[in-house]
């Protein structure tokens, strides 16, 4: 039996090798990111009922751009695909949705699914499910020190009272999801055990 009090309170999941899957099955790789999008749904109910306050789970990278235009096409149209399908359970279930990294660059149907989504499941109170979305670890922290640095030349911020603590809350999970504490647990689908530029600060003590 589970002990629930032993669960990790913030789990960090890189979903990665969906394309690899799609190709030992010999099956278009598209195939292969609409599994790895039910995959993501079964890991939301799950952490849900295993009492995980915090779930992270990188979907999109900024190096993913580089993909083919048909790939990169398909995986935004599975994403307006899930929020279609699975708004009402996230709304039922109370879980809240926050995304991290600049989203508003994807195409329209996909920014206007996920404004949706924030929008209806942000005063939900069960399990934070955050999404990585054009997000990536260094562009996170180039982020942060550059608004710092403008808050420093503002005459806002002394460079002395630049802490971990304020870079921590310059990063797109301190700026979205500042009551979760740093992943415990990052797992990678593939078996891989690279991070591949997920959660680079965060992940110091994982």
């Amino acid at each position: 039996m589970l002990n629930k009090e032993r669960m990790p309170e913030h789990v960090a999941v890189i979903m990665d090798g969906n394309g690899r899957w799609a190709k030992e099955k010999g099956v278009p790789r598209l195939v292969g990111h609409n599994a790895g999008m039910q995959a993501m749904k079964k890991i939301v109910d799950h952490s849900d009922k295993l009492g995980i306050k915090h779930l992270t789970v990188y979907a999109f990278s900024t190096e993913n751009w580089k993909r083919s235009m048909e790939e990169v096409s398909g995986i935004f149209k599975l994403l307006v695909k899930w929020v279609a399908s699975d708004l009402k359970g996230l709304i039922d279930n109370n879980v809240r949705v926050k995304v991290l990294g600049d989203y508003t660059v994807l195409p329209e149907d996909a920014v206007k699914s996920l404004e949706k989504t924030l929008e209806a499941t942000k005063d939900n109170t069960g399990l934070q499910f955050n999404i990585a979305l054009n997000y990536g670890g260094r562009d996170e922290i180039t982020r942060a020190v550059k608004s710092l640095a403008k808050k420093v030349k503002d005459g806002a911020l002394e460079p002395e009272d630049i802490t971990e603590d304020a870079i921590d809350a310059e990063l797109f999970t301190g700026v979205y999801n500042a009551d979760a504490p740093d992943p415990e647990l990052i797992i990678r689908t593939s078996g891989e055990l690279r991070l591949s530029n997920f959660l680079l600060w965060q992940s110091a003590y994982s």
